[in-house]
């Protein structure tokens, strides 16, 4: 009885710094987007927007990401999302990455939050990093990039299509990639 004890009163000292770790994870990843540039302003005209801090994304051939987020309807939590994607095609090598998708209106955000829903091939995301970057769009092409060292993009603002737009910042890791695929997000409502 006296080692349970012990194992759940250490089991809970080394879970509760990560509960306060992905607190600050989404808080911090939410300010990286509002001091990059274009996409700042995307949050005080936004009807709403999805969080995603960390998507992994790796293929040799096939691949796919994944990762987990929040929905927030002006400015207040109200749900959580998952993303995935697969994907086929000529593609090595794996990635993270951040990703936020701004809701024009209440139409736009009612479609995100409606069940399962995906992109289509046409939607594009502008990636906000330093240096030149080649991001995948949400449809599985491509579209380039180039900013500057202060963390914001040079490209010009892709606005809102079909009342969404979507930023992407690299976390890291390096992915080469032709592939067809989609991404794919749920919806639980809290």
């Amino acid at each position: 009885m006296k080692g349970l004890f012990k194992a759940t009163l250490v089991l809970l000292m080394v879970s509760l710094p990560l509960h306060v770790t992905w607190a600050d994870e989404y808080s911090d990843m939410i300010k990286s987007f509002q001091d990059a540039g274009e996409s700042g302003s995307y949050f005080a005209s936004s009807y709403g927007y999805a969080v995603f801090p960390s998507i992994g994304k790796a293929g040799i051939g096939i691949g796919g990401a994944h990762g987990s987020g929040k929905v927030y309807k002006q400015g207040t939590l109200i749900g959580e999302s998952k993303m995935t994607q697969v994907t086929v095609g000529f593609q090595l090598g794996g990635q993270v990455y951040s990703q936020v998708i701004f809701f024009e209106n209440e139409n736009a955000l009612n479609d995100f939050t409606s069940g399962n829903f995906e992109f289509s091939a046409q939607a594009t995301a502008v990636a906000l990093t330093a240096g030149a970057s080649a991001e995948a769009n949400t449809g599985g092409g491509t579209s380039a990039g180039v900013s500057g060292g202060k963390n914001n993009a040079d490209t010009q603002s892709l606005g809102y299509r079909k009342g969404m737009a979507i930023f992407t910042i690299a976390k890291g890791g390096l992915m080469y990639e032709a592939a067809l695929g989609g991404q794919k997000y749920s919806y639980s409502p809290l």
